[in-house]
Order: C-alpha cells, then structure tokens, then sequence
C-alpha cells in the first residue's frame, strides 16, 4: 500500500494521476496546506520541504519502506517500480525524462509564479508581473512546438505528460492570461490527456475541498507568506 500525501494541487494532481494509471493500490492522507497542516511535525519528518505530494510507499526497495517528495522523482520511482509509462532504457527512457525534467525545472515554477503575480499576488509588480507571463507565453511556445506531429509529448503517454497536463488544465490555464486557441497543438493535447479515465480519476481526488482557480485567496496569501 502507497500513502499519498495530497492536497489538489498541480503538483499533487501529478501522484494521483500516476497512481491511478499504473493501478498502483493507495490511501490518501490530506495535508491541507491552507491550514499549513504541511508544517506539522509528523509531516515533516517525511518532508523537510514541507511540500505536496509526498508518498510512503510500504514495499519499497527491497521490501523497506521509502519516503519520496519531490514529484518528478515520485512519478519516476512509481515508474521504475511498475514497468509502465517510461522505457526502462536506451535513448526513449531519456527522451521522456528531459520532458519530465522540462516541466518540473521550467515549466512548473514560472508558470507557478505567473499565476501567482497575476492573480494572488496582494499588490500589483508590474515587472514581475510581465516578466513571468512573458516567459510562460515562452515555454507555451515550446511546449506547442515539441507537440506538432505527436499525440503525446513523447509520442507515447508517459510520466511526461503526468507531470505537465496538470499546470495545463483549464482551471489552471485561466491564471496564465493565455487564449488556448493561439495553441492549437497545447489543446489538442490537453484534451487527449483530459479523455483517459484514470487521469480524469487522478484530478478528481479531493476535487471537492478546493476549486482549483477559484480558490480563498486570502489563504492562499497567508501561504505564500509563510517562512
């Protein structure tokens, strides 16, 4: 049995969806991060970036338990550990990992920081402001880019696609300032992932407890303030 340490978020969503790809049996522990419920000692201990997702996984190498965050390297590890959605060698298992690494290394913290100066930041930085959307509008070329001519990012869906559909999702999208419509490939795409039963199961966890890009933004403020 895996524990999923979880809030819905993009990050989060990324386990999740991993976990109900690969058919991987799991629990889900909330650790409500607009309570900072991630600073608690016993989450700590697993976490000392105090960040989700983070997993326990029971039968781990050799039969120990292991403790993983980061989410690039949880959607790696679940790979290795089932076969599935990332080639075990040669030039097509890096191929997927530099698109895995794109999105975590990329992707994922300037689109983060667009959405968070364009719509929850508490006062309005121009420069920044411009600045993270510029960049965002800049990998949203590439991504549209790397997408001519293939289904999924890698040709296959892989752990590539886990990691990026999330930041991508309409809800998600709307923070961005970006008309999906200037991407035909992005949307294209983005529906193919959309349409798979188990990603749609792997966002769908604890949907109920926050709408993502309808949050309460004064806690989403008092998070970004904390130390």
């Amino acid at each position: 049995m895996i524990t999923l340490y979880y809030w819905p978020t993009p990050n989060g969503h990324k386990a999740a969806i991993a976990l109900e790809e690969m058919g991987l049996p799991y629990r889900v522990e909330p650790v409500n991060i607009l309570r900072s419920e991630q600073f608690e000692p016993a989450f700590l201990a697993l976490n000392p970036n105090h960040k989700v997702p983070t997993i326990v996984d029971e039968d781990g190498p050799g039969g120990e338990p292991i403790a993983l965050f980061e989410s690039g390297a949880i959607l790696e590890y679940l790979a290795d550990k089932t076969g599935q959605f990332l080639p075990p060698s040669g030039a097509a298992r890096y191929e997927v990992l530099t698109w895995l690494y794109f999105q975590v290394a990329s992707m994922g913290p300037m689109l983060g920081q667009c959405g968070h100066f364009m719509g929850y930041a508490p006062e309005d930085v121009p420069y920044a402001r411009e600045r993270y959307h510029r960049e965002t509008r800049r990998l949203y070329g590439v991504l549209e880019q790397r997408l001519a001519g293939r289904e999924f990012l890698c040709g296959d869906f892989t752990i590539a696609d886990m990691a990026t559909y999330p930041w991508m999702m309409p809800k998600i999208r709307e923070l961005h300032r970006m008309d999906i419509d200037e991407w035909p490939n992005i949307k294209r795409w983005e529906a193919a992932c959309a349409a798979r039963p188990a990603t749609a199961r792997g966002t769908a966890v604890l949907a109920d407890v926050m709408k993502i890009g309808n949050p309460d933004k004064d806690a989403f403020r008092s998070l970004f303030e904390q130390d």
